[in-house]
């Protein structure tokens, strides 16, 4: 029987986290009348018993338009590691501390905000006979199993309004300019806001590209007297005979980071046309900041049927 929930947030921050943990306690505590224990920095707080605290509905009033996430989060830990052949493993030491943790703080079942990563560790967990509900975030929208994650649609405002604000830059001064956007190995936020932008050229990892086609187009527009072009690229797309480009190349905890490819677009539609190119690398911008209307409603839906699902008995599933 369930009286105490875990709650996890995991991974890079996403806007509208703070929605979910608001619509968990509420639903928790006020139709189910449960305990919800806030788990602190992702699942390390697990690996200590004092980072953890229990959330009342006073705590989350005014999350909504909120940012971030009031219990701290990691997308790195000693959950999952990496060895000499970049394959992932999952320490048991780790996992078995865990698990005795929870069983010292009663809490009974999990309910896990996350991504690929924190989603992964929550399945291990399930397959070790603890009851997990996932709750699909990241700014990626690429989860498999779910039409949209919640931050995405923010994200894909914040991109459109940043494509918005080049356009009248690039047109005033002639230039070409690159929006580098995340996504990860993903371009959906690439492809939705450079179609809502009005972007010449979008560049995603779905489809590997040639960097003379998108010369020729920015050449094109010059010959249709458009003497500007906007193209945006996500961080994980490449040319048809290049290789990925990463800001670093990780370590035994966590994966190799991408980034860069703006800039090497830059370069070379600079070298190819000789027109002066800028780039503009959009970041953690992407992340940060208070939700959209959207985006607390599908988190707030999230919520409380992450809630009533491990009241039904379901567990080891996603919402």
């Amino acid at each position: 029987m369930i009286r105490t929930i875990g709650l996890v947030t995991g991974g890079g921050d996403a806007p509208a986290l703070n929605a979910v943990i608001r619509a968990v306690v509420k639903t928790a505590v006020g139709e189910f009348g449960l305990r919800v224990i806030g788990i602190e920095d992702s699942f390390e707080g697990l690996l200590d018993e004092t980072r953890t605290r229990e959330l009342r509905t006073s705590d989350v009033r005014g999350l909504l338009p909120r940012g971030g996430t009031i219990l701290g989060t990691r997308n790195r830990g000693r959950f999952v590691e990496r060895d000499e052949n970049d394959v992932v493993i999952k320490p048991d030491i780790s996992y078995s501390e865990g698990l005795k943790n929870l069983e010292k703080l009663g809490i009974d079942a999990l309910v896990v905000l996350g991504g690929e990563g924190s989603l992964a560790i929550a399945a291990e967990f399930d397959r070790r006979g603890f009851p997990v509900i996932g709750v699909p975030k990241t700014i990626d929208n690429d989860l498999t199993s779910t039409e949209l994650t919640f931050g995405f649609v923010t994200a894909l405002d914040i991109a459109t309004e940043a494509l918005d604000r080049l356009h009248t830059t690039a047109e005033s001064h002639d230039r070409v300019m690159v929006l580098e956007v995340m996504g990860r190995h993903t371009g959906w936020i690439a492809l939705h806001s450079g179609i809502s932008g009005g972007a010449d050229v979008i560049l995603i990892p779905e489809i590997p590209f040639s960097m003379e086609v998108v010369a020729d187009k920015v050449r094109e527009r010059d010959r249709c007297d458009a003497k500007f072009s906007i193209i945006v690229v996500a961080e994980g797309a490449c040319e048809c005979d290049g290789e990925l480009v990463y800001q670093d190349a990780g370590d035994h905890m966590h994966a190799p980071r991408l980034g860069g490819i703006g800039f090497r677009v830059r370069d070379e539609i600079e070298r190819r046309t000789g027109k002066e190119t800028r780039c503009v690398v959009l970041g953690h911008l992407q992340r940060g900041g208070r939700p959209n209307a959207f985006d607390r409603m599908l988190a707030t839906n999230f919520g409380a049927c992450a809630t009533r699902a491990l009241m039904r008995g379901e567990r080891g599933v996603m919402v």
